[in-house]
């Protein structure tokens, strides 16, 4: 699934300007290219996603009559899955 990604061109001081309005900019899907002297130096896009959401693959398999039982503690189960690698990795090092 390829989805076309709208282009915003900005300054460095209109960045610096208004970072908080930019980022929500980039929340709504919109790359934001920052350019120093009309040069690109920057780019800001949203994180790429991969999978399809829970809801969605609850929805699927609801359409598809599955006999899947999901216990009261699951949506907690899944947000610490997600939250657990979303964490930045830092391996031990071994002396």
């Amino acid at each position: 699934m390829i989805e076309a990604m709208a282009t915003l061109r900005i300054t460095e001081a209109e960045l610096a300007r208004d970072v908080h309005a930019v980022l929500a900019k980039v929340q709504e899907g919109i790359e934001v290219i920052v350019e120093q002297d009309h040069r690109p130096v920057a780019t800001i896009r949203p994180p790429r996603r991969s999978g399809r959401p829970i809801s969605e693959c609850i929805a699927s398999a609801r359409a598809s009559g599955s006999k899947a039982t999901l216990d009261g503690g699951f949506g907690k189960d899944v947000e610490e899955g997600i939250g657990e690698r979303s964490q930045p990795w830092n391996p031990l090092f071994w002396d």
